[in-house]
């Protein structure tokens, strides 16, 4: 067997090399991270282990010796800077070239920096990498006072957290509601509230034009219509830019995401995206859709490996993400983009925060959301797979079971 290069060494590239050996390849298997630390998972980073609720060995996809026995040659701190299609090989940082049969690229997101004044000052933070998480948590023993800039899953997360601390938090969100794009009207308004409720200062409809400092230190934060807002530190949190670099450079289709196929295999046959960087096309949906959520890094490596192998492939599951905030826990399946439903419909009470919410199209259900409301994912996602069109009346009666709802 030839050889299987995976470029990026997050969770997407840890379970496609455990993928591919489970799956039977047995020839050189050879994972590249930039970071300095093995793979590891992203979303305890904003929660749990941001709050010191769990250890740090708690991150890791495998344990330290899992790539040994597996035969992965896992190289840290490596970057990848060119892909050459025609004769099938990597080029790294320090020049070594890398030959693959096969390749996937699973390079992940960056956050996206604020052009405006003051964004490179010390003090402004970015929450990507487990050392970004631990300077924040850092942060919280010392800081009386954080800035948020953005009231996405990362902001509200860490706003969260830096409540948890005593920190007092001021979030700042250009449009009129939390989520507002995510979620819509109708289920945005639940996290506003949550948030006051738990003192944080939230801010909506505010641009902001510039993070003041003391010399090289960020001091605060200017709005446009000139308000201040002191800070001993400054979190941003404004989305995500897929990592397409090297796709790019190597002549790959790419639009929002390395544009891939139901399964995961690039506009080059060789060459393969999984997680955050890939828009696959969705069987399902008949679309092609690109989801920053662990879900996808976790589950999409299984057919990348398979399709590499040779093997019929197909990517199908639906979009699932998560949050804990205070004491709310939600769930959410599905995929309603922010133009494509015309239904809002709620199972349950939104004011004490216990319901299910669902978005539906023509009556057909697109996506809902538990909150603090548990085992109901299952039924909604067949209720989405069904396409079925629904009565609003019994989809909302608590009293109703949602398994009844599906067609016989």
């Amino acid at each position: 067997m030839g050889s299987f290069v995976i470029v990026g060494a997050g969770l997407a590239g840890a379970k496609a090399a455990e993928a591919l050996r489970e799956q039977g390849f047995g020839g050189r298997l050879v994972l590249l991270g930039d970071e300095p630390d093995a793979p590891y998972e992203r979303p305890p980073l904003s929660k749990d282990y941001l709050q010191g609720k769990v250890a740090r060995d708690s991150l890791f996809v495998h344990t330290p010796d899992w790539y040994t026995r597996n035969d992965v040659e896992l190289r840290f701190s490596t970057t990848a800077t060119g892909i050459a299609p025609d004769s099938k090989h990597i080029t790294l940082d320090d020049g070594e070239l890398v030959e693959y049969e096969k390749l996937l690229l699973t390079t992940g997101s960056t956050p996206r920096h604020l052009p405006i004044p003051g964004a490179e000052l010390d003090g402004v933070h970015y929450l990507r990498r487990v050392g970004d998480s631990e300077r924040l948590r850092e942060l919280f023993t010392t800081a009386s006072r954080l800035v948020i800039i953005g009231a996405g899953w990362i902001g509200l997360e860490v706003a969260a957290a830096a409540r948890a601390a005593g920190v007092d938090v001021t979030i700042l969100e250009t449009a009129a509601l939390p989520l507002l794009r995510v979620l819509g009207s109708t289920i945005a308004p639940v996290f506003a509230a949550l948030h006051r409720e738990h003192g944080v200062d939230l801010r909506l409809g505010v641009g902001v034009q510039e993070i003041t400092g003391d010399g090289h230190r960020a001091t605060g934060v200017q709005l446009a219509d000139g308000t201040r807002i002191d800070a001993d530190a400054v979190l941003v949190g404004v989305g995500a830019t897929p990592n397409t670099g090297l796709a790019e450079q190597a002549g790959l289709t790419v639009d929002n995401g390395i544009i891939v196929d139901a399964a995961l295999r690039s506009s080059n046959p060789d060459v393969y995206a999984a997680g955050d960087v890939a828009r696959a096309f969705h069987p399902l949906l008949q679309t092609h859709i690109r989801v920053e959520h662990w879900a996808n890094a976790l589950n999409q490596p299984a057919t990348a490996a398979a399709a590499m192998l040779g093997r019929e492939a197909t990517f199908d599951a639906l979009p699932y993400f998560y949050t804990d905030q205070y004491d709310l826990g939600m769930e959410y399946v599905g995929y309603a983009e922010p133009d494509g439903y015309d239904q809002v419909v709620v199972r349950g009470d939104l004011d004490t925060r216990e319901f299910v919410a669902f978005w539906l199209s023509q009556g057909r259900l697109l996506a809902g959301m538990n909150v603090n409301i548990w085992d109901v994912t299952d039924p909604i996602k067949a209720l989405i797979r069904s396409r079925s069109q629904l009565d609003t009346t019994r989809l909302t009666d608590p009293s109703v079971p949602l398994e009844s709802l599906l067609p016989t």
